[in-house]
């Protein structure tokens, strides 16, 4: 949209305009001409977005016609579509502005190009167009209500299709959705269900009101009898034709088909419901809402189905729950305090001043992941692929050795993904082969299911570890996902609170800190890039969450040795706003990407006195850009205006296993 926009960098807009396919990958991946924009979380999932950077006086205006032309496509082929798009203020409060200002001050120079596009869309004949104003679900201050008044009472006035005002991911203002001048509205009643009740009171009777019924983010089958209650609340917009029904949200984080997945646990799969599913219950309840007796029946068998699941087998376990009753609070502490730690650790470790690291993983090649698909197909027996392993783990650490690293890795080659290779190990996971969803540009994840109660059968990562420690003189971390990040990036039970689910996950984690110490590991690294993610967009709701998501990390370090030094990592996170947690985990060291915003995100621990040690990214890993030794040690003098030297640490932002070797060498 930036594009659409012609919200170009400077340093960007030669090479785009010399090659525009080539400049809008330089943009996400960056180039010789400069970084890539800065990527971070799309609101509270896993999902990232490129920020699009905007200055005071910004020029906007529409280059092509992108949005029209794949309408037209969709016309061609048969289709009924809408075209969508981020509304101006949504746009503007997730950019950026470099140079410090306002980025809603921007929205009277905005609002001509979204006028002209409506125009162009109305004179194609488009009958409808899907404006997206997530913000609207976060806190509103009144400069922002007011922006949202002065943007749609703008638009309102121009040649337009109808327009549909998209809400989705919580709960908005009702009042305020319900008085801007637009066709429709869409709301999220599966995250936000307590707006319905005013919006319905102050809604204008001539809306459309497009009802999120199903859940776009869970892979849960509703649940009939909820849904069918919701929408006899909505019976009047029924009668009256102005009522849609649809996801709560974008299907884009939901895998497509789980009619596809014929190799999973028995009796898991009539519990679930992915994107096609979903459009499946969608057709269900619509011609339920019109007295269908085969809807009605296929809604009976379905709560029927549901209703047999508290009681299956490994959904609950008597051993998990009664360890959780008995969890005490010290269960939560390390042994002494930080400053105590640190003085235990320098002589345990015996570490230089600016000690250098990496965050854990190392280039997953082409050999190595066609020897891991041959080892699933039974193509390459058990020995002879721990051999490839054995001797991908002693070319990294020889590497490690050989350029002067200070605290080692293993490079993680027996791992697919930091979150499935530990789902695969404990009980209370299932697997799919294709559920894959983006996470970024071309990369995609396949996230676990937790479906059933956490339980560790057996160590997960120590005989590696152990193996990796035993090549050289030089500390190897242990390196584990910390337990909120796997709840997060997990497709996760709708039968428990999220709250306890991640506690029995700090369990199984802190049983396997506990075997690392055991088996001589001294620095652990607990990783946590989804802390911040998982934050409630309301701010009501965040002390609670954090202290929950906080809670679980503790659990899962506490009571490791004073010699231990335990790490974490996170990576395209806002600090300021939650830098007390962020203390409160009581890591010894925390890695942080920094890069892309040149080390902007320091200015939340120049605010905060933080404690420990901190490791602020200074080579990005998302770009196969390779910065300079000049550009590293500028951003480190950054560093260290803000850090005391006994601070800091030296490391790339994230792990490295998207790059090539010949990216990460120099």
């Amino acid at each position: 949209q930036a594009v659409l926009f012609d919200a170009i960098p400077a340093r960007h807009r030669e090479g785009f305009e010399r090659d525009p396919l080539a400049g809008y990958f330089a943009m996400a991946r960056g180039s010789a001409d400069g970084a890539a924009l800065e990527m971070t979380k799309w609101f509270d999932t896993n999902y990232h977005y490129l920020v699009p950077e905007l200055q005071a006086g910004q020029d906007f205006r529409l280059r092509g016609d992108k949005p029209l032309a794949e309408w037209r496509d969709a016309r061609a082929a048969g289709h009924q579509a809408r075209p969508v798009l981020l509304g101006p203020v949504s746009f503007l409060k997730l950019s950026k502005c470099t140079d410090g200002s306002n980025p809603l001050d921007l929205l009277p120079r905005l609002l001509p190009v979204y006028l002209e596009w409506l125009a162009q869309l109305a004179d194609a004949g488009v009958d409808w167009v899907q404006l997206d104003e997530p913000v609207l679900v976060t806190d509103l201050d009144p400069a922002l209500a007011l922006a949202y008044r002065q943007a749609y009472e703008a638009l309102a006035r121009g040649p337009s299709p109808r327009l549909l005002l998209a809400t989705y991911f919580g709960g908005c203002d009702p009042e305020l959705a319900a008085s801007l001048p637009v066709d429709g509205i869409h709301l999220d009643l599966v995250r936000g269900p307590q707006q319905l009740a005013t919006l319905l009171q102050t809604l204008p009777r001539d809306r459309v009101l497009s009802a999120g019924i199903i859940d776009g983010r869970g892979i849960w089958r509703s649940q009939p009898e909820r849904v069918q209650t919701l929408l006899r609340e909505l019976d009047e917009w029924r009668q009256a034709g102005r009522l849609w029904l649809a996801p709560s949200c974008s299907l884009l984080h939901l895998p497509y088909d789980v009619e596809q997945e014929r190799q999973l646990a028995a009796g898991l799969q009539p519990w679930l419901a992915f994107a096609r599913q979903k459009l499946q219950e969608l057709r269900h309840y619509a011609d339920w809402l019109d007295g269908d007796a085969a809807a009605e029946q296929a809604l009976r068998e379905q709560a029927e189905v549901l209703a047999c699941r508290p009681q299956a087998a490994g959904v609950q376990r008597r051993e998990v729950r009664t360890r959780i009753m008995a969890l005490s609070p010290q269960a939560a502490l390390r042994r002494s305090d930080v400053t105590h730690r640190r003085a235990v650790q320098a002589e345990a470790l015996a570490l230089p001043s600016l000690p250098t690291t990496t965050i854990g993983s190392f280039p997953q090649t082409a050999a190595l992941r066609q020897a891991r698909s041959g080892h699933r197909r039974g193509l390459i027996d058990d020995l002879d692929y721990q051999a490839l392993l054995r001797e991908e783990v002693a070319r990294v650490i020889r590497f490690q050795e050989d350029i002067g690293l200070d605290v080692l890795v293993h490079g993680e080659p027996e791992r697919n993904d930091m979150v499935e290779y530990f789902g695969e190990q404990l009980e209370g996971f299932a697997f799919t082969r294709h559920g894959w969803v983006q996470s970024y540009g071309s990369r995609c994840v396949k996230p676990p299911i937790i479906w059933g109660d956490i339980a560790r059968p057996r160590p997960m990562t120590v005989a590696w570890a152990t193996y990796a420690q035993s090549l050289t003189s030089r500390p190897v971390k242990g390196m584990l996902t910390g337990p909120v990040t796997l709840l997060q990036w997990s497709f996760v039970r709708d039968d428990l609170p999220r709250a306890e689910i991640c506690l029995q996950l700090a369990l199984a984690l802190r049983d396997e800190v506990h075997d690392l110490e055991k088996a001589g590991i001294g620095v652990i690294q607990i990783d946590e890039p989804a802390l911040r993610e998982g934050l409630p967009l309301r701010v009501c709701e965040q002390a609670a969450y954090l202290d929950w998501a906080v809670h679980a990390f503790k659990v899962a370090a506490g009571g490791s040795q004073d010699r231990t030094q335990i790490h974490t990592h996170m990576c395209y996170s806002e600090f300021n706003e939650i830098m007390p947690a962020v203390a409160a985990l009581d890591a010894d060291v925390i890695s942080i990407e920094s890069s892309r915003s040149r080390m902007e995100l320091l200015e939340a621990f120049q605010a905060f006195d933080y404690p420990a040690a901190i490791g602020p990214g200074v080579y990005d890993i998302h770009s196969p850009r390779v910065p300079s030794g000049e550009e590293m040690l500028e951003l480190l003098q950054r560093a260290l205006r803000v850090l005391r030297p006994e601070q800091l640490w030296v490391n790339p932002d994230c792990g490295l296993k998207t790059r090539d070797w010949d990216q990460v060498e120099p």
